[in-house]
């Protein structure tokens, strides 16, 4: 057989979007860009920063771990600073902070001692390969073509919770208005700000 010849090769895989609402158990991991600052605390080289607009964030893949749409891949991204002000980074913060929450199993409404310190994290590097609930949304990528992503995590106030960090299969709710905890108390825009880019 020659590597030439194509005929037995395996067809192309085509991947409709996961459903806008959808709720997933995913790992993220960090694509290190390799900036640091250690004045931030931001060492081990998991930040990016953007040459061209200054802005600094956390390049994110989230793997869904099981049911229908198991081992898909998402990218996102987290924002940690930018020069046009302090938006991205409360926005970067909060979807931390959500993500924490949902990995520990930590109520947000919970300051007790023990959920305080659940929410603290050493570096960046506590973040690779946490598995939490995500809420997939839509965005344009570079091409104005839909994608998937993730920008919010599902905490343990949420009715379906509980079974789906268990295994439950993912759900799709329908498109209503956000209850769930969105960066910053956002609303879920389709584009990135353009103090994002």
């Amino acid at each position: 057989m020659s590597f030439f010849d194509f005929n037995n090769a395996a067809e192309q895989s085509s991947f409709d979007l996961i459903p806008k609402g959808t709720l997933v158990k995913v790992c993220m991991t960090i694509k290190p860009g390799g900036y640091d600052d250690p004045s931030q605390g931001w060492t081990g080289g998991f930040a990016t920063r953007n040459a061209n607009t200054g802005s600094v964030y956390l390049n994110c893949e989230f793997v869904v771990l099981e049911g229908e749409y198991a081992r898909r891949k998402m990218w996102s991204l987290i924002g940690l600073h930018s020069p046009k002000g302090p938006e991205w980074t409360n926005m970067g913060r909060t979807f931390i902070k959500a993500i924490l929450n949902s990995a520990r199993g930590i109520h947000p409404g919970d300051n007790s001692p023990a959920a305080q310190n659940a929410r603290r994290i050493a570096s960046f590097a506590d973040l690779e390969a946490i598995e939490f609930l995500g809420k997939v949304d839509w965005e344009k990528d570079q091409n104005g073509e839909d994608r998937s992503v993730i920008r919010s995590a599902i905490t343990p106030e949420h009715k379906d919770y509980a079974a789906l960090m268990r295994g439950a299969m993912p759900l799709a709710t329908p498109a209503a208005p956000n209850t769930t905890l969105t960066p910053a108390g956002q609303s879920s825009a389709p584009n990135r700000p353009s103090w994002a880019q």
